[in-house]
């Protein structure tokens, strides 16, 4: 996998770049064009490695730093076994990395390991961490960042944030999460509409619970008046039956807006049938 001496270099060629090795960030302008110069004065001391699918996996800066130069880059195959390994091992060996950004590096080629349909190797999380020369505990409160605070992994690997204050980021957001899951468990089963609701962005999770109160405060309310409605008419009927209510009643005296006739009676002696076949549902439930 070694380019051709006699095939020219253009600037506006591109090379894919390996994911464990994109893990890792370039240097800056001024670095680069540092780098450039001695190429350009010294030539390319070291090839680029690259993977049988011509992936670059040590010499990013270097064959930016060609183009930049317009030097033709030089490359070199890698012969052994395991890709991603040894561009983790390399990179991290050619970088002053604190133990939090190795961390956060060794998590991250894990992550990208796992997606890379092109890996033949599985890499366990002690081994990455052996290789990045890091403490599992440690890899194990990155893959936390990775996953609960995934916005700070770049600011970790890159040195602007440090792993002790992202991990602590990353436990409240998870402590979050799992609270707004047990939320959104406890909403379906009350609720399973607000909840699918929630699930499709229509409503927030806190949006919903107000409803879902406003809900509950409402039925309480239309109990309430239900029941107060029952205890004030039916009652009463109760103790009216066998008497001469409706031989003494006088429409000078009736409710405004509250008639009495033989069609009202009737539906009012419906009414009672259905609420008495309503109440021994009630009772048999």
């Amino acid at each position: 996998m070694t380019r051709a001496p006699d095939k020219p270099f253009h600037q506006e060629e591109t090379i894919e770049v390996h994911p464990t090795a994109a893990i890792f960030p370039m240097l800056d302008d001024d670095e680069l064009q540092a780098l450039a110069d001695d190429i350009k004065d010294l030539g390319q001391l070291h090839p680029i490695v690259v993977d049988e699918h011509n992936r670059i996996l040590d010499g990013r800066n270097r064959f930016k730093a060609c183009e930049i130069a317009g030097v033709e880059p030089q490359f070199a195959a890698f012969q052994g076994s395991d890709p991603a390994t040894y561009a983790l091992s390399v990179n991290i060996r050619r970088r002053s990395l604190t133990k939090g950004q190795a961390a956060m590096v060794a998590a991250k080629a894990v992550s990208v390991s796992e997606d890379d349909p092109r890996s033949k190797t599985e890499r366990s999380v002690r081994s990455i961490s052996e290789t990045a020369g890091v403490s599992i505990g440690r890899v194990g409160q990155a893959n936390t960042v990775l996953r609960h605070a995934p916005d700070l992994v770049d600011a970790v690997i890159a040195g602007a944030t440090g792993l002790d204050e992202a991990y602590k980021v990353a436990r409240e957001n998870k402590a979050y999460a799992d609270s707004a899951e047990a939320q959104l468990a406890r909403l379906r089963a009350e609720d399973p509409q607000l909840a699918d609701r929630v699930v499709e962005g229509e409503l927030t999770l806190p949006g919903a619970w107000a409803e879902r109160k406003e809900r509950a405060e409402e039925e309480v309310r239309q109990r309430k008046v239900a029941t107060q409605f029952l205890c004030e008419v039916v009652p009463p009927l109760a103790q009216a039956r066998g008497t001469d209510t409706v031989r003494l009643y006088d429409p000078q005296f009736m409710l405004t807006g509250r008639p009495i006739t033989a069609e009202v009676i009737d539906q009012a002696i419906e009414a009672l049938a259905e609420m008495a076949q309503a109440w021994r549902e009630r009772e048999e439930a």
